[in-house]
């Protein structure tokens, strides 16, 4: 066990990728243990990569890049401007709804930092905003990526641990509206503070078009369901209503109803039985480049193939990283160190409430030094096996370890949301942390709730039928 965890930390200290050094402490570990051939690295590596779910990585990634080139984030802003802009501190607020919307189409915290936070940063230094206050709350903004489905670490989480990825989205709603709730608290707190006003006038039109657009999207289900119960086929009545759905928006030019429509139609679509988390990848794509080449008609086959190899430059990392923790995780287990770390915990405690805080310790400390893909194929076989012991839903416990992890992308020294919005704002990397800092309260307070009242997480997936 020593030699497996210290290589692995003495090659993170050096400033090894988290990935290379997991490959190579795993690889001196077997050599000098002679406890399997050298050859089964290589077998295990693949082996961690030959999965179903995780075909979902690369296309979420890429219907988050087509968002982006597509003139989404635009239309997502433009959108909460008016739904949001007239409260005092106005911007913060549509900084997070922004986010909210975008995170039910690219499910990583990355994608938002780096796509909609440079709209949203830019527009708060030009209505007169610090950029500190414009960093950090789009910082707070980003966590939701992965928290309000579909979400990127909720499918590997689900690899890994064996539960519903479907499961996991529907956990993800409710804590989701807890954290966004929290974070306009915050920023309407900043406002009175610093005595600011809105961004834009209050305007009974335009906020009624936002009203109305909110509307248009939750009646659609409805209106799908009214169709069913008057002996229409299920297949039928969502053509005819996403027909009708376009007409309705072409002609109106709404800003954001198909934007809206995506996690309709994901969350949609894996309720009902029509596809698995993974094959609602694929249809966040395929929606994506409907809305980019056909109702907005903002792509070219040259940004759709940068888009494409954007992905696949991505998605190598990310699955490197997997390969590399897979054999790191089998080898934990295989030297006993899982199992040792897993007795260590138990004889603290067994009471699962002061497990969980012990557990919210470990996995932000981790998740300030490792990849939050690498961080959950480590952790969940140590942690999976006292989760279940001591009774503890495993979907609530991934809702836990996501929330987390992406607080610990905005640490330093390996947080990728930290460096995305200090790149992005031209700031240093020092100013970029103090200006977060603040907005860890509010983070804090949602992981507290969400690791102490489980409801939070597991009711809407019971109400659903996906959760026992």
């Amino acid at each position: 066990m020593l030699l497996l965890l210290g290589g692995f930390l003495i090659l993170m200290l050096l400033g090894v990728p988290v990935a290379i050094a997991m490959a190579a402490s795993s690889l001196l570990y077997i050599l000098v243990s002679g406890v399997t051939p050298d050859v089964t690295l290589a077998q295990r590596m693949i082996a961690g990569v030959e999965s179903f779910p995780l075909l979902a990585v690369p296309f979420f990634i890429l219907a988050g890049n087509l968002m982006n080139i597509a003139g989404v984030t635009g239309r997502i802003y433009k959108f909460a401007v008016a739904l949001v802009g007239w409260m005092r501190g106005g911007l913060g607020h549509v900084n997070i709804i922004g986010s909210v919307i975008f995170s039910g189409m690219s499910g990583t915290a990355i994608a938002d930092a780096a796509g909609l936070g440079t709209i949203e940063i830019k527009a708060m230094k030009d209505h007169g905003y610090s950029t500190e206050f414009s960093v950090g709350v789009t910082a707070a903004s980003a966590t939701l990526g992965p928290i309000i489905p579909p979400s990127l670490p909720f499918v590997i989480y689900g690899m890994m641990a064996n539960v519903s990825i479907g499961a996991l989205f529907l956990g993800g709603v409710i804590p989701g509206i807890v954290m966004t709730l929290l974070m306009m608290a915050t920023v309407t707190y900043f406002a009175h503070k610093n005595k600011w006003g809105s961004d834009t006038p209050f305007s009974w039109p335009q906020l009624g078009s936002a009203g109305l657009e909110i509307a248009i999207v939750l009646a659609f289900p409805m209106a799908i369901w009214l169709m069913v119960m008057a002996g229409m086929s299920v297949n039928m009545a969502v053509v005819i209503g996403l027909g009708t759905l376009l007409i309705i928006d072409w002609y109106f030019d709404f800003s954001a109803v198909m934007a809206l429509m995506a996690p309709v139609i994901l969350i949609g679509g894996m309720t009902l039985g029509w596809f698995t988390p993974t094959e609602a990848a694929v249809a966040a794509v395929i929606w994506s480049l409907f809305l980019g080449l056909v109702r907005y008609r903002t792509m070219t086959l040259k940004t759709v193939a940068k888009a494409t190899f954007d992905t696949i430059e991505t998605t190598a990392s990310v699955l490197f990283i997997v390969t590399a923790a897979s054999i790191f995780a089998w080898l934990l287990t295989v030297s006993q160190a899982a199992q040792l770390l897993s007795d260590w915990m138990l004889s603290i405690t067994h009471n699962k409430w002061v497990f969980l805080a012990l557990a919210n310790v470990l996995i932000l400390f981790v998740g300030c030094f490792i990849d939050t893909t690498a961080a959950i194929t480590i952790l969940v076989p140590i942690l999976l096996p006292i989760v279940l012991k001591l009774g503890i839903d495993p979907i609530h416990f991934g809702l836990i370890m996501t929330l987390n992890l992406m607080i610990g992308l905005l640490h330093p020294p390996l947080g990728m949301v930290l460096f995305v919005l200090a790149r992005v704002a031209k700031l240093s990397v020092e100013r970029t942390t103090v200006a977060i800092l603040p907005w860890l309260v509010p983070l804090m307070i949602a992981l507290i709730a969400i690791t102490y009242i489980p409801e939070l997480t597991l009711w809407l997936p019971k109400y659903m039928g996906l959760s026992k």
